[in-house]
């Protein structure tokens, strides 16, 4: 069995990851709270990405950065530790935990980093200037390891368009919302988690050996189609 660390897999699209991968892989957690699904399979860590030490792992096929931000606010309004705090979760949390584990992911099998961007990292969005900068930094990042780790390390990201996450639940709080997100998008929906975790799934498979330093937008026609 493959051994994935998925770092912010307690909730949203990083739980429905590590629940995608839980039956057939080793998985560890890392994240201040704990999965509410317990599993043979699964080991959990408690820990702060930004303050704690990451912990120790014996070895490592695929390494998956969960964490991000919705921090959206008119740019009067945004302050500049915003864009530290948004640059430090998306950004620099994932750098922190590629650096801890790198030695053990170039010994691993088929090894594969997986970040997550936004479709806002491409779609100019009102109020969206502090995650859009720290996700489109997240993709050079992408491009820029998958180019410098080559051939040992695939690394790939996924920009997703809105999810029906904890996260995005301000902007899903009521049917009227609801529906205008839906409307925008051209293939009228908006993403469930499992989704995300399908592609993820893929792209950290032997099915997606030939592919790395690609952003895959799961957008539902958002960025790709003006209708």
């Amino acid at each position: 069995m493959r051994k994935i660390v998925v770092v912010g897999g307690s909730k949203g699209i990083g739980n429905a990851i590590v629940q995608s991968l839980i039956e057939e892989n080793i998985v560890v957690n890392i994240s201040r709270t704990a999965p509410l699904q317990p599993h043979t399979n699964l080991t959990h860590y408690n820990c702060d990405i930004l303050t704690d030490e990451l912990p120790e792992i014996e070895a490592i096929d695929t390494l998956i950065y969960c964490p991000g931000s919705i921090n959206l606010k008119p740019i009067s309004r945004l302050k500049l530790e915003d864009f530290r705090e948004d640059f430090e979760i998306n950004v620099i949390g994932a750098v922190k935990a590629v650096q801890k584990y790198l030695p053990k992911l170039k010994n691993g099998e088929n090894p594969s980093i997986l970040l997550f961007s936004t479709v806002a990292a491409k779609l100019g969005m009102p109020y969206h200037a502090s995650v859009a900068a720290a996700k489109s930094a997240v993709e050079g990042l992408a491009k820029s390891l998958g180019a410098e780790l080559a051939p040992t390390i695939r690394v790939n990201a996924i920009a997703p368009t809105v999810t029906e996450t904890d996260l995005a639940s301000k902007l899903l709080r009521n049917d009227r919302m609801i529906e205008s997100i839906t409307e925008r998008h051209p293939l009228k929906k908006f993403l469930k988690p499992n989704e995300v975790a399908d592609l993820a799934t893929f792209l950290i498979s032997d099915k997606a050996k030939s592919i790395s330093g690609q952003i895959f937008e799961l957008d539902c026609g958002i960025v790709s189609f003006k209708i």
